[in-house]
């Protein structure tokens, strides 16, 4: 902070139900005066979209402590307000931070917060839910429906894997009809997915140079005749070469509506928000977010790897 200058002041708010939740802030909060961030926490109340509206007037910026459930939920807030976000990771698998190359060490990113820049980022929307890294439907719809709170917590990760072999066992290919660009398709498959970021899943890959800032929505969908062949992909679905197996469909696009015969919940960051019939569509720099450089990001030149599960 320039001397003089009066230090700018954060609406810190911290998800208790996060993997991570109980992490201790008062290191944080040093770290966030010494860099010139005054943070002031309000009384607890479940809203966080409530909350932030509730303080916008009174602050410069919203720093957020959780995981990628804790930023959907409050996209609409800082989308409204203009707020520009810090990311605290106490998540469990903190797909938004890997995407954005922040640190997962708390300390870490709170110093981010305050020595980077506020830097654009895109959100997905469907059906009049936001969100930052994927919304999907199928198998990992239904894995979202199976992964407790608990065994997040519990397990960590590995929370993922665990439900992903309980889910596959009894999932079943179904018809969607696909409609892009003038173009309409339809498809059976077990998953259909669109990205706006880059990493979903506890760290599965969307596309191999998928960003949160590129303007576009990465579609793909899982044409595999027998489950097994989705372990087969799973090397490839986390490097995010995906799109080139003769299984899959993938194509980038800024807007896409997804049918199906009945409707199926629709899993966005984790969380099911809506329905099939569902209308996507990429909203570009919709809100700013305290980030290294875009070329420090994973998948950009020299950039940064994806940090270890």
């Amino acid at each position: 902070m320039k001397a003089g200058s009066a230090p700018r002041r954060a609406l810190l708010l911290v998800n208790p139900r996060a993997r991570n939740g109980g992490f201790s802030l008062q290191a944080v909060r040093d770290i966030l005066r010494q860099g010139g961030i005054e943070p002031f926490e309000p009384p607890g109340d479940p809203d966080c979209t409530a909350v932030i509206k509730r303080h916008a007037d009174g602050c410069d910026l919203v720093i957020l402590g959780g995981g990628d459930g804790t930023l959907n939920a409050a996209a609409p807030a800082l989308v409204e307000t203009g707020l520009p976000l810090g990311i605290l990771p106490l998540g469990t698998a903190n797909d938004l931070a890997r995407s954005l190359a922040l640190p997962l060490d708390p300390l870490a990113a709170a110093e981010i917060i305050t020595t980077a820049e506020a830097r654009p980022a895109d959100l997905g929307w469907v059906n009049g839910h936001y969100y930052f890294n994927v919304a999907s439907i199928g198998f990992s719809a239904e894995l979202a429906g199976d992964l407790t709170a608990e065994s997040k917590k519990k397990w960590g990760t590995l929370g993922y894997a665990i439900a992903a072999v309980r889910v596959l066992r009894r999932v079943r290919p179904f018809t969607v009809t696909i409609e892009h660009d003038g173009t309409t398709e339809k498809v059976v498959t077990i998953q259909a997915s669109v990205g706006n970021g880059r990493h979903y899943g506890g760290g599965m890959t969307v596309e191999e140079d998928a960003s949160v800032d590129d303007g576009k929505l990465d579609f793909y969908s899982l044409e595999v005749a027998h489950w097994w062949r989705l372990i087969a992909l799973l090397p490839a679905l986390r490097r995010g070469t995906h799109g080139q197996s003769d299984d899959v469909r993938a194509f980038k696009t800024t807007e896409i509506r997804l049918t199906t015969r009945r409707p199926r919940p629709v899993n966005t960051d984790g969380e099911l928000m809506t329905h099939t019939p569902a209308h996507f569509k990429v909203i570009p720099k919709a809100l700013r977010i305290f980030s290294p450089a875009p070329a420090e990001r994973p998948g950009a030149a020299g950039g940064s790897r994806l940090p270890s599960l």
